[in-house]
């Protein structure tokens, strides 16, 4: 799963955001949402695939925090998408005139 379907989902989304304002662990994210841990367990499990957090053992507890290399390549995709869409918009407008 890549980044975008990863974060399609707004669970998903929401704990992404947990995690880049600062790294918790899976207790204290859920805390913060209306969903189990078990829930944010696979959540996590799902942007860890998408190479959107890293994990590191702390104790008994596992402390999530922002993949800085998969947060690059989404923001790529994102420029890219954003270069192209303002070339269409240029394009659109010079058809106009």
């Amino acid at each position: 799963m890549d980044g975008w379907t990863a974060l399609a989902d707004p669970t998903r989304r929401a704990i992404f955001e947990l995690v880049a304002a600062r790294p918790r662990a899976v207790v204290e994210i859920a805390a913060q949402l209306p969903v189990t841990r078990p829930a944010v367990s696979q959540h996590l499990k799902v942007l860890k695939t998408a190479q959107l957090v890293l994990d590191e053992p702390v104790g008994t507890r596992r402390i999530y925090r922002v993949d800085p290399s998969g947060l690059r390549v989404l923001r790529a995709q994102l420029d890219r998408f954003w270069s192209q869409a303002l070339l269409n918009f240029k394009d659109l407008v010079e058809e106009d005139t």
